[in-house]
């Protein structure tokens, strides 16, 4: 058996280790994250408001 695909898989392993790692520490960042955009004042919406040019649009889908 040669040293070389031994070498290889290793490294593949060690690298399959580090990303399932960076992945676990990101998974464990996000609800931080959104926890501190959720505790940030948002603009207030004004909620749907039917323009004239949706209206138009729906008179489109009418077939008016």
């Amino acid at each position: 058996m040669s040293k070389q695909p031994l070498l290889a898989r290793r490294q593949f392993l060690a690298q399959l280790a580090k990303g399932t790692a960076a992945g676990a520490v990101a998974v464990a960042i996000a609800p931080a994250a959104q926890a501190q955009t959720a505790a940030t004042p948002a603009v207030a919406a004004k909620g749907y408001q039917e323009s004239e040019h949706i209206r138009r649009y729906y008179a489109t889908l009418r077939g008016q």
